[in-house]
């Protein structure tokens, strides 16, 4: 099994109701009909002795929504490994606090045959939507490799993910 790595950056948001999580539901066909696991946080692919994983993981938010990562004081919510297919991901992730709006995502693009073995190649979004969730909701529209982020935040925010004062 090849191992890659990846980093990416969960923004997330104080408001009344608790913390907000900002996620992106994976681009292209095979996710198109999928909501449960079918969404992420920004992140994406780097070679290790290229480039630092939190570099990448600011490069990568930037080509997924469109936008600048948020200023902040970011946190690492340290790594986790699961399997993508083929391969052995292994995703580090930060946090920081920031908020933006979802109508002001222009993701980035990537290219695939399609339809399958028609020789045909298609572009699709990385992301075809971008939305705010809260904690517990994020949990149901993560990949499960992604979940434990969730709980990292929670415990890197104390706990206190009431209402904001």
């Amino acid at each position: 099994m090849t191992d890659v790595f990846s980093a990416g950056l969960l923004v997330y948001r104080r408001r009344e109701a608790g913390v907000e999580v900002l996620l992106g539901h994976m681009g292209g066909p095979l996710w198109a009909k999928k909501d449960a696991s079918a969404w992420s946080i920004p992140k994406g692919e780097f070679a290790a002795e290229e480039e630092s994983a939190r570099d990448a993981a600011r490069r990568e938010f930037t080509e997924e929504l469109g936008l600048p990562a948020p200023e902040g004081e970011w946190a690492e919510l340290g790594q986790v490994s699961y399997r993508s297919g083929a391969k052995r991901k292994i995703l580090k992730v930060w946090t920081v606090e920031g908020d933006l709006d979802p109508a002001d995502v222009v993701p980035g693009t990537f290219e695939m045959e399609w339809p399958p073995r028609s020789g045909q190649v298609a572009q699709f979004p990385e992301i075809d939507r971008a939305d705010w969730f809260d904690l517990a909701t994020a949990a149901e529209k993560l990949g499960k490799g992604q979940r434990p982020f969730l709980n990292r935040l929670a415990i890197e925010l104390g706990g206190d993910l009431g209402r904001s004062e």
